[in-house]
Order: structure tokens, then sequence, then C-alpha cells
């Protein structure tokens, strides 16, 4: 599995919004979530979000806009608004009912008029700690413009998702984390270089076939050598290389990724810190302990013990 595909193994749309509303200014909707990545494809009209860091990104039909952070933000008709008395409308999808709330008109859809705002919006719940990394590599909010192809495809499925079928929120919730895969691709992909070499490392012929032999056995007992004959190179061919695209040494990107998959299995208080060490490689506790400390700083016991308090 590509780490990109591993990293988003955990991050599901849930309770996907379809709102469609003439507002008249000045507004501001609120976004209350709290969750770890929220994203909005704007099929008319537009605004501006306001982050709580005070970043303010202007975004119109056609964009999608991926924010990353767990702080409510708001999306306002223009920056100022929240400065002067304003209609304030609220989204959220993490509710107890299994539909999502939304003030402004959730569900409804029509023909274009003036001063309409239309967005498909998804709320991402993350299980486990594996996302952490992909956030770490993502700005407060990242912004994709969507060929008008793409737009209209979806507003299409809007529109019948709007009369509420059968697996409505389903189908909406499926077509939001194929838009986040999308999206994240589109933006990496613009970032060339700047992308991480997690990113940039599957499509490498040289680093491509390591990556994948690392993150499907991670316990196994990988050496620089065996690495480099699975992409059919030399030892130092190899070792260049991957230092080069990725940023660090291959066995140095093999201890960070048995470290994070060590992390997810901690979590999982079922399994015992020595059958953790063994399914990432370590022989026994006492040597995994040292290393999970010496990378994470706690010791795996009590990585296990601040995981259960929150």
């Amino acid at each position: 599995m590509d780490p990109l595909s591993k990293l988003l193994g955990g991050i599901r749309a849930e309770g996907a919004v379809l709102t469609h509303a003439v507002l008249e200014a000045p507004w501001t909707i609120r976004f209350a979530d709290r969750a770890p990545l929220t994203m909005m494809t704007v099929l008319r009209g537009g605004g501006t979000l306001l982050l709580p860091d005070g970043t303010e990104r202007r975004i119109a039909a056609g964009d999608t806009a991926v924010v990353r952070g767990c702080e409510p933000f708001l999306l306002a008709d223009r920056a100022d608004s929240v400065a002067l008395p304003h209609a304030e409308y609220e989204i959220a999808c993490f509710v107890e009912e299994p539909k999502c709330e939304a003030s402004l008109g959730e569900g409804r859809w029509g023909n274009d008029s003036a001063g309409e705002t239309a967005l498909i919006v998804g709320a991402y719940r993350a299980s486990g700690r594996r996302h952490e990394r992909l956030l770490r590599a993502l700005p407060p909010v990242l912004v994709v413009t969507d060929d008008a192809e793409t737009c209209a495809w979806m507003a299409s499925i809007a529109a019948d998702a709007s009369a509420r079928p059968a697996g409505a929120q389903a189908m909406m919730d499926r077509l939001l984390d194929w838009a986040l895969v999308c999206t994240l691709r589109d933006w990496f992909d613009g970032q060339d270089a700047d992308a991480p070499g997690w990113y940039r490392g599957p499509a490498d012929p040289v680093v491509g076939p390591a990556l994948e032999a690392m993150h499907s056995q991670p316990a196994a007992g990988w050496t620089v050598a065996t690495l480099a004959s699975k992409a059919g190179v030399s030892r130092a061919l190899f070792a260049k290389r991957f230092t080069d695209v990725m940023g660090q040494s291959p066995l140095a990107y093999l201890t960070e990724c048995r470290m994070d998959e060590a992390e997810e299995l901690l979590a999982d208080r079922d399994l015992t810190v020595a059958q953790v060490a063994k399914a990432v490689g370590y022989a026994d506790a006492f040597g995994f302990s040292a290393a999970f400390k010496r990378h994470r700083g706690l010791r795996p016991s009590d990585f296990r013990g601040k995981v259960a308090s929150f």
C-alpha cells in the first residue's frame, strides 16, 4: 500500500452536508465540528474562509478547500462581515442523529439565482494516530480549483442526493472520501519538490519498490542491501537515491514507519507491549521500549496511558 493510502486509511467523511441557500449579506457560516480535516466544494457563490490563526482565504465557485485543525472556523461573505451586524449560520456534521444539521437550508436544490451559495461540506473523523503524519504535511488551509466538468458532475450528484433517495447519505460521504483523495493528490502534485518525500517516493523507480516493501512488511528484517535488491540497484546507489528523495536514510525511514505502526497498535489494549514489539520488527519488548522512548520520548506503557486518557 502506498503511504498516502495508508495515512488516509483512518480518515473517513461522516454526515456530508449539502447546503444550498440564498444568504443576504452580510453573513457568516460557522463550522463547528472540530474535525481534524474539513473539506468544502463551492458549487455556486463563494466567500472568505476565516481561520482561528488569522488566515484569510477567498474561495469561489469551482474551488475545493481543505481546512486542517480542530478549532471551529468561519466562512463569511466578506472578511469584515464578522465586525458588522450579520446573519449567523452553523454547519455541524458530528451530531448524535444520523443526519447532519445545517441551519442554512440543508438539502435544498434549485436553479441558479443571484446571491446564491451552494456548498458540499464534509467533516472527517479520524481513528487512531496514523493520520497525524499527513496533517503535519498540510497547511492550515489548501485550495484546489476543479475543472468545469468535475464541478458539473458533483453538482448533478448533489442534486440527486437532495431528493433523499435510499443510500443518499452514504453516497455523499463516499463522494467526499473520493474528493479528498483527488484534492490532496492535486495539491501535493502542485508542490513539486516541496511535497513530502513519502508522497514523491512511490513514483521514483529506485525508491518506490523499497517503500512498497517497507510499508507492506514493516516487521521484516530489512537491511540496506535487501532493500536495494528490491529496487534492482547497488547498495550504494540505492542508499544515496533514497536519502536524496526522502530526506533521510532508508533505515531511519524504516524506524519511523515502525514507530508510527507501534503507536497505532499500542492504542489496542488487548495487545501486550511484547506483541507490539514483535509486530513492528523487534525481537523483544526491552529493545522495542528503548527504541520507542528514544524516538517518541515516552515508554510504550506511558504512551498507552496517555492515549487512554484522551
